[in-house]
Order: structure tokens, then C-alpha cells, then sequence
């Protein structure tokens, strides 16, 4: 079985096990309050925002990276990379941005291929080849092509909903007199970040994907490892300040813009370099 699809499962059984908490949690709201109807309000409240972060995602992700439409007369070799790939893909040519940041790094965007959109950074042009551009466009591109903003947007709405019911069942759960407060309050402090901390697994499973099915489509994957390994150097030399603006988009990012270290780096949407780099040579038989 190929990584894709330990990729594929793995994601299906993080989604699983948030379902599985959310009824737990739900179901302790429901016998200390004597009725589900909160539940019903949180899930509503959470499918509005997850849509709208989900329809306009291309919109806030390059407003996030303060990034500027590239022309064509501007950029022909960026545009004339990413129409290779497209047509390889069989999918339409997506907008074109650039970010005016030094860390070298790019991302992918939109609610499906008519409405993707591809940014670099002014920092990954300078520092990549070619070749190694074309293999991080191919991974991007990919993350638009698998749906993988879906994803994440269903993963983020699981875990917003079980926190939002997590901290209801705080203050209204203790109506049950047969409660125990301290299980109550366990459940409301850890039910948040084991859903946090699944949500970020399936982000990273997808970045697994995205690697291999980028090599697939660039026919090249040395040149994403190679990639890969000058982006780990310089992101981590000109890390990004977290804003949340910059937090809401970072897992759409080829590489983590901030600084990850110790305890940073369980709560990091990105799987280690050195195993993405490990992978990528494997498929090309090293």
C-alpha cells in the first residue's frame, strides 16, 4: 500500500475519533442542560463560519500575505511554469500573486480549481531554481486539486464546534447534580486540545499527499526534496511574526512560516522536513 493511501485512511480516521468526542461532549451538555438544542445552535453557528472562511479562503489567504496580482509581462517564466503544470493536471490556469515577504515560501488557494490561486514569496524566488520552483508549484497546485481546503475547513469546524460545546459544558453541565465537576472540568480542558491536536494531524497527512502527488504531476521529485530543504533553512532564518490572520492560513503554506521549537513543534501543521525529504527520495528509488 502506498503512502497516499495510509495518507487517505489515516485522515478518515482523525475525522473518526473528532466525531467520536464531539458525542461524547455533546452528550454531557445534553444530560446536564436536559436538552440538545444547544449543540444544534453551536453546529449551526460553526457550519456559517466554516463556509464563509471556506468561500472566500483565496480572498483571506492573500490578504493575510499582503500578496499583489503578477502579470504575465511581469513573471512569463512563473506564469509559463504554473500553465505547464495546469495543463498537465487538466485543470484551468489559477491567479498568480506574489507576497512581498524575504522568507521563502508559497501557498495554494480556493474553494476549487476555477477558483484557485498560486503565491510565491519575492524570498522563495530568489533562493530556488527553477526546477525546485516548479517541483514546490507542483505540491501546491495539488492541495487545490485534492480539495484539500475542504478539508482543513471541515477539520477546523470539528474542532471550533468541540471546543465551543467543551466550554458551554463548563458553566451550564453543572445543573447535574450527579455530575462530577472535576470530570466535567477535565472533559471542558482536554476535549479542545485533543480536537486541536487532530485537527493538525490531518493537516499534516495532507501535506504528505501534496508532496507525493506534486512529484506524481512534476515528474520530479528530488527537486521538491532539494526544495524542501533550502525552505527549512530559510524559514527558519526569517520566521514570521504570528498574527492571527497569518495563524488562520499558515497550514496552507508549503513550510511552517514560524519559529517551531519544543513544545511548538506538537502543535506545528506541518510534518518534519526531514521525513518529507525522506519520502520524496524514496520515490525516486534512493
Amino acid at each position: 500500500m502506498t503512502d497516499r493511501h495510509h495518507n487517505g485512511l489515516k485522515t478518515t480516521l482523525l475525522f473518526a475519533v473528532m466525531w467520536v468526542i464531539l458525542l461524547a461532549v455533546g452528550a454531557l451538555v445534553a444530560s446536564g442542560t436536559g436538552s440538545s438544542s444547544f449543540i444544534w445552535i453551536f453546529a449551526l453557528i460553526g457550519l456559517g463560519t466554516t463556509f464563509y472562511g471556506y468561500w472566500n479562503s483565496d480572498k483571506l489567504a492573500i490578504r493575510a500575505m499582503a500578496a499583489r496580482p503578477v502579470s504575465e509581462a511581469e513573471a512569463p517564466w512563473l506564469y509559463a511554469m504554473v500553465r505547464e503544470l495546469a495543463t498537465t493536471a487538466r485543470q484551468p490556469m489559477p491567479r498568480i500573486y506574489i507576497a512581498p515577504t524575504a522568507q521563502p515560501n508559497a501557498f495554494a488557494t480556493g474553494r476549487n480549481p476555477r477558483n484557485a490561486a498560486v503565491c510565491v514569496t519575492e524570498g522563495i524566488v530568489r533562493i530556488l531554481e527553477p526546477r525546485e520552483l516548479r517541483g514546490v508549484l507542483g505540491h501546491e497546485l495539488m492541495h487545490v486539486y485534492n480539495r484539500d481546503i475542504l478539508t482543513s475547513s471541515v477539520a477546523a469546524a470539528f474542532a471550533g464546534l468541540i471546543t465551543a460545546v467543551a466550554q458551554f459544558l463548563v458553566f451550564f453541565g453543572g445543573r447535574d447534580r450527579n455530575a462530577n465537576p472535576l470530570a466535567l472540568l477535565a472533559t471542558a480542558l482536554l476535549a479542545p486540545i485533543a480536537a486541536s491536536l487532530i485537527q493538525l494531524a490531518i493537516s499534516r497527512t495532507r501535506e504528505f499527499d501534496a508532496d507525493e502527488d506534486g512529484a506524481q504531476l512534476t515528474g520530479d521529485p528530488l527537486a521538491l526534496a532539494s526544495a524542501l530543504r533550502k525552505l527549512d533553512r530559510g524559514t527558519a532564518a526569517q520566521p514570521l511574526q504570528p498574527t492571527q490572520r497569518l495563524e488562520n492560513v499558515s497550514h496552507m503554506m508549503i513550510a511552517n512560516p514560524f519559529r517551531a521549537g519544543g513544545v511548538a513543534k506538537m502543535f506545528s501543521t506541518h510534518p518534519p522536513m526531514n521525513e518529507r525529504i525522506a519520502r520524496l527520495e524514496r520515490m525516486a528509488g534512493y
